[in-house]
């Protein structure tokens, strides 16, 4: 970990904590550096999503109800 870390209190399930602790000494990884590397995936699965909205954000709306009928008709319902 870097020397520009913060220091942050977070506050997990009990259940959770352990299975944290216990795959930090499966894998000689910190608790911070898995913490660390799980909330990076997840903001980077964000960027990824935003991405997406903005490359589609010129396609037309669609309802409901015609997203319905389009399910129903092509099989997916």
């Amino acid at each position: 970990m870097s020397t520009l870390s913060k220091r942050s209190t977070i506050y997990l399930d009990p259940a959770l904590h352990q299975a944290l602790k216990i795959k930090s000494l499966k894998t000689s990884r910190s608790m911070s550096e898995i913490i660390n590397d799980a909330v990076k995936e997840a903001l980077s699965e964000d960027g990824e999503d935003l991405a997406v909205f903005d490359e589609r954000q010129d396609e037309p709306l669609i309802s409901y109800e015609d997203m319905v009928k389009r399910l129903k008709k092509d099989g997916g319902l």
